[in-house]
């Protein structure tokens, strides 16, 4: 148990090497090391999860140099959740990926590192080791946005890279003020800096850093109107890139802003700088409203679910500017609903257009009859992001509508409840026309686009098929390959609908067992 969290960090890592080396021996051996390397990913964070959830955290430091001069490595019952939901998605989005692809060795490689770096930056205990994981994940990122075929992969990745990296930058200056205000990069050290003098919470270096943080992690969880990466990196990437980083990188960087605020800079600096609250509520009032209302004038079926998080993301920084352990418990059951819920919503969609090639809101006219599985699986997942018990979408909007009912943030409180409206105003759109219209003689005959977004690459670049055969480079070969959809597609979009209800039975549970970590964040 004593090296296990350094173990979940350093595994996704050995196996992305293990991933390139043996691609230089057989280039089709990617796909069954990543997935034995996520498997144990699983099993290895689960147990560490197992002693996370009590009265202390667990400790490591890297190296043997004691904390707060080495880096440590901290994980409690929240972080414990955010390395488990990274372990868990992305050997589900993984199993997708097999047919749906990309599959050739470097891709596989990228993963690993990007399922490295989420951890990292989930169970870091040092601010700046969180800016070294936060730029493996940016960089990581950027190159599987790009991996799809086609320019608008290249044009999404190069604009996700141009903002990303203006947020971390902000983010390292931020760090840079923190340390010579108080000299130290631990977590825990630098609270305990500010808390010794409370005069320094209106100390404007203090107030520099707390923005430059802040709003570095805004561009990373695309905040509005920091968050116009968002849209572009979602529709232009591969439908398993899509799936993968709108489930866990916008999610790890809002854990980050949650880390910051409450275990680096404390409820006290809240208490003591309006200012600083009432950007957080308004960047969540902003981003609720302004994501829904962008999302309902889309066509395009993943930028409409692109603008969505946007919105859903701003129940999150409400549940922060709240700072009760009410919301907070709402935001952490959020996080891990979000996750499962969108993953889903872009795994379906690019299985719906993988079968019948529709990618466009017009074309889901008659979908139930077309695609059964596929309308149902996508159908549940959207109820549940409009909050419909039993899903997880209501248990975690629940929880920070109650939380700022009990801080009396009324204003605050009525857009939340708004938000399941305005949710459903996207959504329901979407249900209607697959369940009450018929598809048009057009939409029937459509051919498919295949797996990934605007290309042909359900075909591997190495001109293999999903098991490793040699595949028919004709045209008709490229169709019946693009029209393929395997079991493990199916399989994980089905499983994401389930988790989304299973989820939200056990949310409640799941908020008593985080009570005590909640606790130690707002004390």
């Amino acid at each position: 148990m004593n090296d296990l969290p350094a173990l979940v960090v350093a595994l996704p890592l050995l196996g992305s090497i293990a991933v390139l080396l043996a691609g230089l021996v057989r280039p089709r051996t990617g796909w069954p090391i990543t997935a034995v390397t996520a498997l144990a990913q699983v099993v290895a964070v689960g147990a560490l999860a197992t002693g996370a959830f009590g009265d202390e955290p667990i400790r490591y430091v890297v190296g043997g140099f004691t904390a707060p001069f080495g880096i440590e490595l901290v994980v409690d019952g929240l972080s414990a959740s955010m390395a488990l939901l990274v372990a868990v998605v992305s050997l589900g989005v993984l199993a997708y990926a097999r047919t749906a692809g990309p599959r050739s060795n470097p891709f596989y490689a990228t993963y690993l590192l990007l399922v490295g770096g989420l951890t990292g930056m989930s169970i870091t205990g040092d601010v700046f080791n969180m800016y070294v994981f936060l730029e493996i994940t940016g960089l990581t990122a950027y190159a599987l946005v790009a991996s799809g075929e086609g320019g608008r992969s290249a044009l999404a990745a190069l604009k996700y890279l141009l903002v990303g990296t203006v947020g971390a930058s902000l983010f390292l200056l931020g760090i840079g003020y923190a340390y010579v205000a108080t000299g130290t990069l631990n977590m825990h050290d630098l609270s305990n800096q500010l808390a010794a003098d409370p005069a320094g919470y209106q100390d404007p270096l203090v107030q520099a850093a707390f923005g430059l943080l802040v709003v570095g992690l805004f561009v990373k969880v695309a905040v509005f109107p920091v968050h116009t990466w968002q849209p572009t990196a979602y529709a232009g990437a591969p439908d398993s890139v899509s799936a993968f980083i709108s489930a866990l990188v916008s999610t790890v960087a809002a854990y980050a802003l949650i880390r910051i605020v409450f275990t680096v800079f404390t409820v006290d600096f809240l208490a003591a700088n309006g200012l600083a609250r009432t950007v957080l509520v308004v960047a969540a009032v902003v981003s609720i409203v302004v994501g829904s209302v962008l999302a309902v004038t889309q066509t395009e079926i993943k930028r409409m679910l692109a603008y969505s998080s946007v919105s859903q993301f701003g129940l999150v920084l409400a549940a922060i500017a709240v700072a009760n352990g009410t919301a907070l418990t709402g935001a952490a059951i959020h996080l891990v609903g979000h996750a499962i819920m969108k993953g889903g919503l872009f795994l379906t969609s690019g299985l719906i257009a993988t079968e019948t090639g529709a990618r466009s809101i017009d074309g889901y006219d008659g979908l139930a009859e077309r695609l059964p599985a596929g309308a149902g699986a996508f159908g549940v997942l959207a109820l549940a992001m409009v909050g419909v018990p039993p899903a997880v979408g209501f248990v975690g909007k629940w929880y920070v509508a109650l939380g700022a009912v009990e801080a009396e943030a009324w204003p605050l409180a009525v857009v939340i409840f708004a938000s399941t409206l305005l949710t459903l105003a996207y959504f329901a759109r979407i249900v209607e026309r697959m369940y009450f219209r018929e598809a048009s003689e057009a939409d029937a005959n459509v051919e498919p686009t295949g797996a990934e977004s605007g290309t042909r690459t359900a075909v591997a670049t190495d001109g293999t098929g999903p098991t490793g055969d040699e595949t028919d480079s004709s045209p008709a070969g490229d169709a019946l390959a693009a029209a393929r959809v395997s079991f493990g597609m199916r399989a994980t979009v089905v499983g994401a609908a389930v988790l989304a209800i299973v989820l939200g039975v056990a949310a409640f549970q799941y908020g008593q067992l985080l009570e005590p970590t909640i606790e130690r964040l707002l004390s």
